[in-house]
């Protein structure tokens, strides 16, 4: 299997991480009207992607790939977690984004977050970080539109027009954190991290976060 189709096989939603169960706080938004239609998604998924938790996945997954040991990244990584949900999305899908990995290609990893995985993962395969960093954030993006089509009714043209309204964002995040450093983390998406932590008492919720 060639590295390309390696990498889309690991970030496809048939990939068993269980990011289906996760909707990262949208649930909650759109529970509290912050999220509406496909205008609103655009603009709550362009600021996570520039701004917040899409970002710094994107920022941990270049350090972990460039990274002798990811240990210390997955480290920063647990700590950087805006709230509980939050921790156990990263925690439980990267678990199980590694646990796969052994089982298929060997690839001892251990343990990890999901970003800081994924750049192991691809820096063991030989698999190109530029190709990774825009993959995964467009994995990243797809599962939230997803997520908000169980929760409004978006059609699946809406959501595909708001996925390929994000290329551009994405491959200007993919580029940027293709050279960042743990002193590139940063987060400012303020209203998404509050939804996360408050949709921890959400009844009744199809999702886990």
């Amino acid at each position: 299997m060639t590295p390309a189709l390696t990498l889309m096989q690991w970030l496809s939603p048939a990939f068993p991480v269980g990011a289906f169960a996760y909707s990262h706080g949208l649930e909650q938004a759109i529970k509290d009207g912050a999220i509406t239609g496909a205008d609103s998604l655009l603009d709550w998924l362009t600021a996570l992607l520039e701004h917040g938790s899409g970002r710094a996945d994107a920022v941990l997954l270049a350090v972990a790939y460039r990274a002798e040991d990811p240990v210390d990244v997955d480290a920063t990584a647990r700590a950087f977690a805006a709230s509980a949900e939050r921790l156990l999305e990263t925690t439980q899908q990267g678990t199980a984004f590694c646990n796969t990995a052994q089982a298929v290609w060997g690839l001892k990893l251990g343990a990890l977050t999901y970003p800081v995985a994924v750049g192991a993962a691809a820096k063991a395969m030989n698999i190109t970080l530029a190709d990774t960093l825009p993959l995964y954030l467009h994995a990243f993006a797809s599962n939230l539109v997803s997520a908000t089509q169980r929760g409004l009714p978006l059609g699946q043209t809406d959501g595909q027009r708001v996925l390929a309204k994000l290329a551009g964002t994405i491959t200007a995040v993919a580029q940027e954190a293709a050279t960042s450093t743990l002193d590139d983390l940063t987060s400012a998406t303020f209203a998404a991290d509050i939804a996360a932590m408050r949709h921890e008492t959400l009844e009744p919720r199809i999702f886990r976060s």
